[in-house]
């Protein structure tokens, strides 16, 4: 009954390939903005499939001319979710080869910037006064991972790394104190900083955007993040998109040597 189709292994296999890719951009996209331009544009290709099928020329000669034209648009309407996609698939093999040792050794995988105890002791010694006094707080701490398109949203530090320079950085009237700091090593490369936030609906709803953009970093690079709250004083250490209230100064200390360690 079926004689006239001839269905290959490479046939199976490029109907599973072409199914995973639109599953993964369904998950990209769902929750944002752009999911009904997505929608659109998937029922335009099957509608482009149909008219081939059919033989309707003109309409399907119409459709492959939106289409083609739109793949630019995708590209510009999707950057955002694209980057974020690329960094997370960036972010998990970044994680699988410094796990492996023996991948770390071919590629030479390891974090570009290490810290010294000092600079540890500083920047939770700044946490800690900024705590005190309901400072709200953002630090990044990139690791492997480039994390220059974030460093080029602030305004460039590039100073040794110091409780009091970090306190005053993230005053409340300071012109710098908005945003994200970046601290890579023993230097503190920017101030200012802005980060992605992407909407997550795991995130209890007493923490506020510090706390959301740390979560969102930290899930699309392999950077970790530091948040002191502005409302309730509490720090808190953000890896791999999960929040870790620090009880003291000490466990602090501990996550960001572990950081390191990674």
């Amino acid at each position: 009954m079926f004689d006239f189709i001839d269905i290959t292994v490479p046939d199976v296999i490029d109907v599973l390939l072409v199914a995973l890719l639109i599953y993964q951009l369904f998950r990209m996209m769902r929750g944002t903005s752009a999911f009904s331009i997505f929608v659109v544009i998937v029922s335009l290709y099957f509608l482009r499939l149909l008219m081939l099928a059919l033989n309707m020329k003109l309409m399907s000669t119409i459709l492959s001319q939106i289409l083609g034209i739109g793949l630019v648009a995708i590209i510009i309407i999707f950057q955002q979710e694209i980057r974020r996609y690329l960094l997370h698939i960036g972010n998990t093999i970044t994680q699988k080869v410094r796990g492996s040792a023996f991948l770390r050794s071919i590629l030479s995988s390891k974090s570009t910037e290490q810290i010294s105890k000092t600079s540890i002791d500083e920047m939770s010694m700044a946490c800690k006064r900024m705590s005190d006094t309901k400072t709200g707080a953002l630090i990044v701490l990139p690791h492997a991972a480039s994390i220059e398109f974030v460093i080029e949203t602030g305004d460039r530090i590039d100073a040794a790394v110091h409780r009091r320079l970090i306190e005053n950085l993230f005053f409340k009237n300071s012109p710098l104190h908005d945003g994200a700091m970046v601290i890579a090593g023993d230097r503190i490369v920017a101030a200012r900083c802005t980060l992605p936030i992407v909407e997550n609906p795991d995130i209890p709803a007493q923490f506020g955007l510090r706390h959301r953009a740390a979560v969102s970093i930290t899930s699309d690079t392999d950077a970790d993040a530091i948040v002191v709250s502005e409302e309730t004083g509490n720090i808190s250490f953000v890896s791999n998109g999960t929040l870790n209230i620090c009880t003291s100064i000490s466990q602090l200390k501990l996550f960001i040597e572990n950081s390191y360690r990674k």
